[in-house]
């Protein structure tokens, strides 16, 4: 189902897909790729809405920021001091974070109306990044389609060609409450990796990968998360061509699962320490699978590059069940 959700300043019409199948019910904007509501159901068969979003577009222009259930890029995460250097020529981004660039810079991918089209139990969304957008090199024609599995599981496929060198990382930043409301940071979470990237005081990985064992790191068997995670934790599957499943998020009150597949190295634990109102700090987790911060500056990381001729393909899997 397709209504209007809004419209921008200029007079752009922005649009509400609602998807449903094998009872998910999930509502994607075309302001941003937003997955503004998840709906599935507790143990007990009552479902609620289990994502942060607002209710109006005015929310998602109002308080920018959270990038709340949005398709990030160019470049998710952080690019140190940014700018980066490929093949021999030095680029510079726009600077959104302090000396960063963050999220795709000032008007990243999360602040664009995308094309949407329907397809077989979802909806492909497509935009036309042109060269030098924020500062990123290359013409890049991107795509992402949204679909339900038949067992009710959001997939997300991203794809992207370009005709120049770049470098591209894409991501959802879906905030997660399983419990439907209140502080998320009682769900207990499983990640499967054995080491995480530490970072500076800019949030900038500083060293090489660091293992988790003995560290408050670890989650490797289920705990509660607690806060004060921004992190990017190294899977130990590395980047598969298929999603594998790395990370589960459980409400023990309401017995909801989340499990998250991904063809991603990498996912980044944001426990929303700093949400402002009209949200609450803590209210959801962020479990946002990507290539690493900063991997344009790391050659020791996995690459980000993409150039002419090859297809830049990433594929996520969301999983609901009870127990």
């Amino acid at each position: 189902m397709n209504e209007l959700f809004g419209t921008l300043s200029d007079g752009t019409p922005v649009h509400r897909w609602t998807l449903e199948r094998a009872g998910t019910r999930v509502r994607v904007l075309s302001y941003g790729g937003t997955v503004q509501s998840v709906e599935v159901p507790d143990r007990a068969g009552a479902a609620a809405d289990v994502v942060l979003g607002f209710a109006e577009l005015e929310g998602y222009l109002a308080h920018p920021e959270p990038y709340l259930g949005a398709l990030v890029g160019r470049y998710a995460n952080r690019v140190a001091g940014g700018r980066f250097e490929l093949d021999g020529r030095s680029h510079e981004l726009a600077r959104n974070n302090g000396p960063n660039a963050l999220h795709g810079g000032e008007r990243g991918f999360d602040k664009h109306v995308w094309e949407v089209a329907p397809v077989e139990h979802g909806v492909r969304l497509t935009r036309v990044s042109p060269d030098g957008e924020e500062g990123f090199p290359g013409r890049l024609e991107v795509a992402a389609t949204y679909t339900l599995d038949g067992d009710g599981a959001l997939r997300i496929a991203y794809e992207a060609v370009t005709d120049a060198p770049t470098v591209v990382n894409l991501t959802n930043h879906t905030y997660w409450n399983l419990a439907g409301t209140g502080d998320a940071g009682g769900h207990e979470l499983r990640i499967a990796a054995s080491r995480f990237t530490p970072v500076d005081a800019d949030l900038i990985p500083a060293g090489a990968p660091q293992d988790v064992p003995g560290t408050e790191f670890d989650f490797r068997q289920a705990r509660k998360t607690g806060s004060g995670y921004d992190h990017n934790f190294v899977l130990d599957k590395g980047v598969t061509d298929r999603p594998v499943e790395v990370a589960e998020l459980h409400d023990a009150a309401s017995g909801r699962v989340l499990t998250v597949a991904t063809t991603e190295p990498g996912i980044q634990l944001y426990t929303a320490d700093h949400l402002d109102e009209p949200l609450a700090p803590g209210a959801g987790i962020a479990l946002e699978t990507q290539h690493f911060p900063d991997s344009p500056n790391r050659p020791d990381f996995p690459s980000t590059v993409l150039r002419p001729g090859e297809v830049y393909r990433s594929e996520t899997v969301y999983g609901f069940s009870v127990r």
